[in-house]
């Protein structure tokens, strides 16, 4: 499982069909010092097996780059597992106890309709944002969108079959943290939020690859800045902006040493008023859309 997005942004995201104009791809920035070059990219984390992706000015900046910088490389199964467990299971305050009656019927409901296996009692256990995002994810997965075929993943297989390192901008534990560390009522409006789209159409639940594909970043910070920065600005600011502007200072440090760096995180990150371009420009660095 990445955790990447809080479940209530990815649904904003994925819950929207965008159409597709004419050679629509994914969007490629350039930033340039007198000493390095550092492309970003916006990445999604499910994809249809089927999606195809590349376009040859990506692919001559993935074999320009003499590394790649991701959101994780620490999350290999066995870890995340174990890091799920430690900070996302809590039978001691099952969910029972925190939701209205008509929550726990929704909340049975959305189990069944997502296939999670155990139903509702796995889900009883967990804590809010654990049970969120399982019942975002959940339904994504159902679609046909694969986890081992997110774009993050194929860019590290790639570089490393070059011969190239992949660095993280962050770990596991640290993205984990971001959700297991908000506030229980913000985490209980998360958990609300995620039941209240249970419904979704598991078509609809496909836009955020459509969106990415037209490299449609209006749409992607529309959604973005109407379903989260105004609705759960605590949750915005945590998740995006803080981590937007940590990011930043990081690529303003590969651009003081010589070379090429391919970096790419997700899309939501590359979109919208606070996204990390413009918190580059508040360092003085310019980005540049390929």
């Amino acid at each position: 499982m990445k955790i990447t997005l809080s479940a209530r942004l990815l649904t904003a995201l994925v819950t929207t069909l965008f159409s597709i104009p004419a050679f629509a791809r994914p969007v490629l920035w350039e930033v340039k010092s007198a000493q390095a070059t550092v492309y970003l990219f916006g990445t999604v984390h499910l994809l249809p097996t089927d999606t195809d992706w590349h376009y040859p000015a990506l692919d001559k900046a993935l074999a320009a780059s003499d590394s790649l910088t991701i959101e994780l490389t620490d999350d290999d199964q066995a870890h995340m597992q174990a890091l799920v467990m430690q900070y996302g299971i809590d039978p001691s305050h099952p969910l029972s106890d925190q939701l209205t009656a008509a929550e726990n019927a929704t909340l049975a409901k959305a189990a069944q309709t997502a296939d999670i296996p155990g139903g509702e009692q796995t889900l009883n256990i967990m804590r809010p944002w654990l049970a969120a995002l399982t019942l975002t994810v959940a339904p994504l997965i159902k679609a046909g969108l694969d986890p081992a075929h997110g774009v993050d993943k194929l860019l590290q297989a790639e570089m490393i079959k070059a011969g190239k390192p992949v660095n993280g901008l962050e770990t596991s534990e640290q993205q984990i943290g971001f959700l297991a560390n908000l506030p229980q009522p913000l985490q209980l409006d998360f958990l609300r939020d995620t039941l209240h789209d249970v419904d979704k159409d598991s078509s609809e639940l496909t836009g955020l690859v459509t969106a990415w594909k037209n490299g449609d970043t209006d749409a992607i910070a529309h959604f973005e800045d109407d379903d989260v920065r105004k609705e759960s600005p605590d949750l915005y600011k945590t998740l995006i902006v803080d981590r937007n502007k940590a990011w930043a200072t990081k690529i303003a440090a590969l651009l003081q040493h010589p070379g090429t760096v391919f970096v790419a995180v997700g899309a939501a990150h590359l979109a919208g008023p606070d996204s990390v371009q413009v918190q580059l420009k508040s360092l003085g660095i310019t980005t540049e859309r390929e």
